[in-house]
This record gives C-alpha cells, sequence and structure tokens, in this order.
C-alpha cells in the first residue's frame, strides 16, 4: 500500500491541489480569494499533464543525427545525408509523439533505439501558463473595476448592492 502511494505521490499533490483550489472557489466569497482559488486549481492541472506526460527513462525528443548542428556531418549543411532523410524524420517524429521507443530506418542507426519523452503535455502546459496569467491579469482588472463602482469586493455585498438598486428602480 504505502509502495502505490509513494508511485502515485504527483497524484497526490494533484489532489490536495485541486481540492485546496475548489474550496477557496466555492466557499469564500472575496474576489480576490476566488481568483487565488481558481489559479491554484488550475496549476493543479497543469500539474496533472506534466506527470502524466514524463516517460520514465525517456529523453528529449532529439534525434542524434539532427543534433549535431549544422555544417557538420550528419547535419543540415554542406548537402549531408540529413537533407535527403526528412522523410523518416517525420515518421519517427510521429512515433515520438507517442513516447514510444523509435528505431531509425537506416541500418546504420538501428542499435540507437531509445525512448522518448512525450513533448505534446509540456508544449501545451506552456502555452496554458502563458493563457492563465493572462487570464488571472484581466480579472484581478475586473475585481478592481468592481471595487470602484461598489466599494467592495465581497460577493454578498455586491449581490446586495445590486438588489437594491433593481429594488429602487421597480418602486420609482
Amino acid at each position: 500500500m504505502i509502495e502505490i502511494l509513494a508511485e502515485r505521490f504527483n497524484f497526490m499533490i494533484v489532489i490536495i491541489l485541486m481540492m485546496t483550489g475548489l474550496y477557496a472557489v466555492v466557499a469564500t466569497g472575496n474576489l480576490v480569494k476566488r481568483l487565488v482559488g481558481l489559479s491554484l486549481f488550475q496549476t493543479s492541472v497543469f500539474l496533472l499533464y506534466i506527470t502524466i506526460g514524463k516517460v520514465f527513462g525517456g529523453q528529449p525528443p532529439i534525434l542524434p543525427e539532427y543534433g549535431a548542428g549544422y555544417g557538420e556531418e550528419g547535419g543540415y549543411g554542406e548537402g549531408g545525408t540529413a537533407m535527403t532523410d526528412h522523410g523518416g524524420a517525420a515518421a519517427n517524429s510521429a512515433a515520438d509523439a507517442m513516447g514510444a521507443a523509435v528505431q531509425h530506418p537506416d541500418p546504420a542507426y538501428a542499435s540507437a533505439e531509445a525512448i522518448y519523452s512525450n513533448p505534446l503535455p509540456h508544449v501545451l502546459i506552456l502555452t496554458a501558463i502563458v493563457v492563465g496569467v493572462a487570464t488571472l491579469a484581466v480579472g484581478l482588472a475586473l475585481v478592481v473595476r468592481i471595487r470602484e463602482t461598489y466599494g467592495t469586493i465581497e460577493d454578498e455585498a455586491i449581490n446586495r448592492a445590486d438588489y437594491a438598486v433593481d429594488s429602487a428602480g421597480r418602486n420609482t
């Protein structure tokens, strides 16, 4: 039982962060605290995707013949063989995206079988982090405007103020 929990330690952290963020969103009436809870929840989702994308023993998905650099043998310059092997590289990239073991089609590289990490979750999470920061900034700007208009950022006080305005509008 302890081994299972130790293997899934990342998932326990994700669940704790997710539940803390959800509690902050649901249980508090303060708009800033709700935004912080939403950000915490979002961060837990990021950690979940990064944890799922990890391949134990995997390498970065950079093929050795392309990592040699420009102008070197096997690189892109000087009419090297790498320029003519883009079809095989595309097939290997598709296999890399799945995190599978890749074997080069050229027999010279047959012994260079490797397991590559899946870069897709990391790229998606990087984009999501940027979008999340921008969304948080917009949310905080809206909270500032709400504070200027209502004089508070508490949800109940804002609802009471709106109800008072609606009631005054109906009575006139």
